[in-house]
């Protein structure tokens, strides 16, 4: 993932890689923040979507996401963000993940769940 310009751009690292869990972590910046100074909504589901897609990428197969949904709890504040994902349940042609996402204080910012579709 070090030549992924999407996750360089936006200060997102790969850290804990199981097969059935992954973890990213969101390093804040000043252009992580939106006009009211916390993480803009976008950037955090676009955290949760990432480690979601790449859990199922390492099954193997390409996913494209079909549907997501978000539920903000608290906003993103701190040092940085980390995003959980979990696999719930992996199918022939989908497949279902929910993920986490927490600040530095263990504070849950967001949960998101998400299908994804195997394109091949």
């Amino acid at each position: 993932m070090e030549h992924d310009d999407f996750l360089k751009h936006n200060n997102i690292i790969i850290e804990n890689i199981t097969p059935n869990e992954k973890q990213a972590r969101l390093k804040i910046s000043d252009s992580s923040l939106n006009p009211y100074g916390i993480v803009h909504g976008g950037l955090i589901f676009a955290l949760g979507d990432t480690i979601m897609g790449l859990t199922c990428k390492n099954t193997g197969r390409k996913a494209v996401t079909l549907d997501a949904n978000i539920s903000f709890l608290k906003p993103g504040k701190g040092k940085f963000l980390i995003a959980t994902s979990k696999v719930i349940k992996i199918g022939k042609t989908t497949s279902v993940l929910s993920a986490e996402i927490a600040d530095d204080n263990n504070n849950i910012v967001a949960v998101m769940q998400a299908t994804y579709y195997f394109i091949d």
